[in-house]
């Protein structure tokens, strides 16, 4: 994961630059020439910094996992009461993201892997942490590796619908019963005896 840079560090200008234009134009705003006018920089700091313009936008996912990561752990509960309901708010948490800051979260789930992969990681073991949380209480109804890959894709297809559906026609009541499906399929309504 990224290290904690200075606000001035040239690096962290440039990043900063490119999510502004990212989560304000799109993706096609995020030029290199954009980038480095928006920083204040000349535009040969971008390719001796992160190597391209696919460099850049790794860059930019990660800080978007820093952010996001940021507030999933502030959120987190080693020892939750209601392990279904913590199930249920990390994946609000998620889809909220994704649809208050499209752009962004559409970088992070294609970023390729290069500098994201271990802040997508650290991610994913918050996600495995509550699943295996479900799992010791007798909640799951699914095996863990299943019950993961549920809970990602219904988050990640909920908030690919919500922004594919125009704007007059989103019903907020999709993300409840999709949230509520998810649960659903991974979990059951008592817990078996935990083996």
């Amino acid at each position: 994961m990224a290290t904690r840079e200075s606000p001035d560090s040239p690096r962290r200008r440039i990043v900063d630059a490119a999510v502004a234009l990212l989560e304000n134009g799109g993706p096609d705003a995020v030029s290199t020439r954009a980038v480095s006018a928006a920083a204040g920089m000349q535009p040969p700091a971008i390719y001796r910094l992160f190597g391209d313009k696919e460099g850049l936008l790794e860059a930019v996912a990660e800080h978007g996992y820093a952010q996001f990561l940021e507030r999933k752990r502030a959120q987190l509960d080693p020892a939750p009461l209601d392990p279904v309901q913590e199930l249920r708010c990390g994946w609000d948490m998620v889809v909220e993201f994704g649809v208050s800051r499209p752009e962004l979260f559409a970088v992070m789930n294609r970023a390729t892997g290069r500098g994201s992969d271990a802040a997508h990681r650290a991610g994913l073991e918050i996600l495995q942490g509550r699943v295996r949380r479900l799992a010791a209480g007798g909640w799951l109804r699914v095996d863990e590796e299943l019950a993961a890959q549920i809970i990602r894709a219904t988050g990640l297809g909920a908030v690919t619908t919500w922004h594919s559906t125009p704007a007059d026609r989103r019903d907020p009541e999709l993300l409840t019963v999709l949230r509520e499906s998810m649960v659903a399929a991974v979990t059951r309504a008592e817990p078996a005896v935990p083996a």
